[in-house]
């Protein structure tokens, strides 16, 4: 019995540990709560994006979001975000990028469309007896804007997905979109594109999968392949 109440205890704590991506990281200067990223619609309560065919996988807006800042941003450089708490789910991270069309700009446009790119991937190490996931505990994440990624106005998405209870109920997706501009691009041609929603089935393998043992040998990131420029 002792160790069935620890358990329950260990599955509650899990259940309940949600993050959001609240503040952008350049330029070595960590910057307020969403200055340069959008307010979410968790960013009170925390809670998961569970539906993949809902809109909010895109940016998961607050639809009362003040006005969001845009922040120049080197192509080559390293960009990152906070998580608040610390990343508390076993599951892959992963970030994409959309360029705002001519005539908009980062703060006006909503990115819809076949516009995202996926520009990195961090999934599991898997061994015979156990599976890990390297972005667990992570208090910020990284990636490195493309060098050859043209210039312009673009959002930056980061994407979490807690695989904990991915077969039932679900998948949790924790994502947040930054403003950002390129400056110093090149003139790469990033694709393949993809659209949120429409990237991503309820029952892709990378999303409708079991963590647990008997331990898988293989996982397939949910998405397009990765556009390193």
């Amino acid at each position: 019995m002792k160790l069935s109440a620890s358990l329950l205890v260990v599955a509650c704590a899990i259940a309940n540990a949600h993050y959001t991506f609240p503040k952008l990281i350049a330029g070595g200067v960590t910057t307020a709560d969403w200055q340069y990223v959008r307010m979410t619609a968790n960013h009170f309560d925390r809670s998961p994006v569970t539906d993949v065919n809902s809109v909010d996988i895109r940016c998961n807006l607050d639809p009362s979001l003040p006005a969001t800042q845009t922040m120049p941003v080197a192509a080559g450089s390293q960009v990152g975000f906070t998580a608040s708490p610390p990343i508390f789910h076993s599951g892959p991270l992963q970030f994409y990028m959309a360029k705002v069309p001519s005539g908009q700009t980062a703060a006006s446009w909503d990115g819809s469309g076949e516009v995202w790119f996926k520009i990195y991937a961090l999934g599991p190490t898997i061994t015979p007896l156990s599976i890990t996931f390297p972005a667990l505990f992570m208090e910020r994440v990284y990636v490195t804007i493309p060098k050859s990624l043209p210039s312009g106005d673009y959002l930056l998405r980061v994407e979490h997905i807690g695989l904990d209870s991915a077969m039932f109920p679900g998948a949790e997706f924790f994502v947040s979109c930054a403003q950002i501009t390129v400056t110093g691009g090149g003139s790469g041609n990033p694709g393949p594109l993809v659209s949120f929603p429409g990237a991503y089935s309820p029952t892709d393998p990378g999303i409708k999968y079991n963590i647990w043992a008997p331990f898988p040998t293989s996982y397939n990131l949910p998405g397009p392949a990765v556009w390193s420029g």
